[in-house]
């Protein structure tokens, strides 16, 4: 097989790393600033106002705004200003930006809206200003955007207040950045940066997240992206700030064709599939969310809890009822409530009533009320065995303290002992409470336990945490060096491409006459295939005749096809023999901005019916072939499955693994797919090949 080269483009315009200018800079010009409090140059020039570093407020028709002076143009200020906020109509936007630029700024956040989203002019326009900027050396954030926030170096140029926190948010959608902030501090969270991507026409996700990922205030990154540009890169940024210990969280859209549409016409976006963003959130470690709610869930998780070494759970409760629902909805997040061992119970006996479950889940049984630090030893045991991977806690702590002031002292002080052991310790504990909002519960928080209000919350992430561990990141491939183009994209020229690689198919020959017919099946053995070529669904239409046993029924064949279908040719191949296989799917498509995407599924003529299909970025590896092949949801069709013998399952691995490296290497290739490909017990075999050009 071709070595894979990791020849992958660097940042469209350099490195992100050097953003001093948008986040740190030595002043700051609000162009547009306003008194009308109903725009953005009223929002932001209040907000930037509150910090320390010099704010000019630029407006060409006012003396005065917010009872400050006014200068007509940044280069009026007199002084150099690293960062230039602009809140024009677009008319104005070019102007603007020249006078920033002609000022010194390295730095220009695109407040206005009506550019490249709205396309043709707009979009023209849009590019033409980005160059400038980029000529000129400097940066630019949007335009159409909220605004720009670093809470580490005092900075707030965005339209609303942000808590104060560790998590870096970049959203291409301002409403989301704020519902998300607002859910952030529930959990007691906040933001540590904040920038809206806006239309990306220079800085993208990608520029962002690699910024965020050497940022000693950021924790953790949460995204919402609608247009990934270059997706490749966006994956690679993301795997490496999860290297450095800082996990991207993404939220984006593409379920449906309506969160399309509005994507396209709120920043002119080109969306991927989801399928194709999973695949990439799989190869760099991306958690990826469906709603803020449960960003904001797991965020907290991930910056106050750790991943748990396995997926075995103590479930933890005051209550039988709670006991029981915990449970179920931890082995519906697939984590496994085993049972304790025998010294595990006896341990935990000595701490709890008669009455106590000790064998898992663990019921206290009234115990909270006569010794509330109960809960604390009974963990404190929990996180020490090694029969434990984490915890789940679920019940009423949180709420004892309502029976009196000293029975509330001492359950704030088990709520610290509980967070010190498990820091102690090491452990993974996650705690659902109805008290959620109680000062043992902020104990809890403040000392690196997430607390939650619901047991399908709290069992989620955790769920989500230890799948951290069984399901690592893949790793984003490199891309090979395009090969000399594919040109023509017939039956035989593609499957001679195809074996060309490795790919092994069944002997055949193209015919377009009746001469042809019989002399190629002179030099193949019957039983034969006659198959009509030009037609994608041949088979659905009568297009593909098999078992043709002998010369006479080769001729009736031949004329049926010719007298209902009238090809230009057919492929006359042997007959495989299928006893025994499992139908395979094995294609790639190139995404636009992913790249090759590798599809496996359950494939022949049922294919589109069953949509048994995962997806990767290509190329992958053989062995990451064969996971994603025991991933299908009829993997134990492969596996042998009632009494079937298994296939060759590193032969059909082999296969995928070919055919993403040579469409990796064939970048004009927009589509390659073998179906079906034969996968038998002794070997794997492609019985059909179809190519589509760019």
């Amino acid at each position: 097989m071709t070595s894979i080269i990791d020849n992958a483009a660097p940042a469209r315009h350099g490195s992100a790393s050097g953003l001093d200018a948008l986040f740190s800079p030595n002043a700051v010009a609000i162009v547009g600033a306003s008194d009308d409090i109903r725009k953005y140059g009223n929002w932001i020039a209040v907000q930037a106002l509150k910090g320390s570093r010099p704010v000019h407020l630029v407006n060409r028709t006012r003396s005065t705004v917010l009872g400050l002076p006014t200068v007509p143009s940044v280069s009026a200020v007199g002084s150099p200003v690293d960062l230039a906020v602009i809140a024009v109509p677009a008319a104005g936007f070019e102007a603007a930006v020249d006078d920033a630029l002609a000022a010194g700024a390295k730095a220009i956040v695109g407040i206005s809206a009506g550019l490249g989203e709205a396309g043709g002019e707009g979009l023209a326009l849009e590019q033409r200003i980005t160059a400038k900027v980029l000529a000129a050396g400097a940066r630019m954030l949007g335009p159409n955007c909220l605004g720009v926030l670093d809470h580490t170096t005092g900075l707030t140029l965005a339209s609303n207040e942000f808590p104060l926190g560790n998590i870096g948010v970049i959203s291409q959608s301002g409403n989301l950045a704020l519902e998300l902030c607002a859910l952030l501090a529930d959990h007691g969270l906040g933001v540590s940066r904040f920038a809206s991507l806006g239309n990306q026409a220079d800085l993208d996700a990608a520029d962002l997240i690699e910024a965020y990922a050497g940022h000693e205030g950021t924790a953790a990154i949460a995204v919402y992206c609608e247009d990934f540009r270059d997706g490749r890169r966006f994956a690679r940024a993301a795997a490496k700030a999860a290297a450095a210990g800082k996990p991207v969280v993404l939220l984006t859209v593409g379920a449906t064709d309506a969160s399309v549409r509005n994507a396209k016409s709120h920043t002119g976006a080109m969306v991927s599939s989801g399928i194709v963003v999973e695949a990439a959130c799989r190869a760099a470690g991306i958690e990826q969310v469906t709603s803020p709610a449960q960003m904001a869930h797991l965020l907290q998780a991930l910056v106050r809890s750790k991943v748990p070494a396995g997926s075995r759970t103590a479930v933890f409760a005051d209550g039988g009822g709670q006991a029981s629902v915990a449970s179920d909805s931890a082995a519906t997040q697939g984590l496994d409530v085993v049972e304790f061992p025998a010294d595990l119970q006896a341990a935990l006996a000595a701490e709890l009533p008669p009455t106590a479950a000790v064998s898992n889940p663990v019921d206290v049984a009234g115990g909270g009320e006569q010794d509330i630090m109960c809960f604390a030893r009974v963990l404190d045991h929990l996180t020490a065995s090694d029969a434990v991977d984490a915890t789940l806690m679920s019940g009423y702590f949180g709420g004892y303290g309502s029976y009196g002031p000293e029975l509330a002292a001492k359950e704030i002080t088990a709520a610290h002992a509980m967070a010190s052991s498990t820091a102690a310790r090491g452990g993974t504990v996650v705690v659902q409470t109805m008290n959620w909002e109680s000062a043992a519960a902020d104990a809890l928080r403040d000392g690196g336990v997430p607390v939650y209000r619901g047991i399908e919350e709290a069992a989620w992430v955790l769920g989500r945490l230890a799948r951290r561990r069984t399901e690592p990141a893949t790793g984003v491939p490199g891309l090979p060096a395009p090969a000399t183009p594919v040109e023509d994209t017939g039956y035989h020229l593609s499957r001679r491409l195809l074996a060309g690689a490795g790919i092994p198919f069944v002997p055949a020959a193209e015919v377009a006459t009746r001469e042809d017919l019989l002399s190629a099946a002179r030099g193949l053995n019957y039983p034969l295939v006659l198959k009509a070529l030009g037609d994608e669904h041949k088979s659905d239409r009568g297009g593909v005749v098999l078992g043709i046993a002998d010369p006479p029924a080769l001729e009736d064949a031949w004329n049926d096809v010719q007298a209902r279908l009238a090809p230009s040719s057919c492929s006359l191949e042997e007959m495989a023999n299928l006893s025994g296989a499992v139908e395979l799917l094995v294609g790639v498509r190139r995404d636009p901005r992913f790249g090759p995407i590798v599809l496996v599924g359950l494939g022949g003529v049922f294919a589109e019916v069953l949509r048994d299909v995962r997806c990767a970025l290509g190329p992958v590896t053989r062995e990451q072939a064969r996971g994603l092949l025991l991933s299908l949801r009829g993997a134990a069709l492969l596996t042998g499955a009632r009494g079937r013998a298994p296939v060759d399952l590193d032969a059909a691995a082999d296969v995928v693994a070919r055919l993403s490296v040579l469409a990796a290497e064939h970048p004009e290739i927009s589509e390659i797919e073998c179906n079906p490909v034969a996968a038998l017990p002794d070997r794997a075999i492609a019985l059909d090949a179809r190519i589509v050009l760019d």
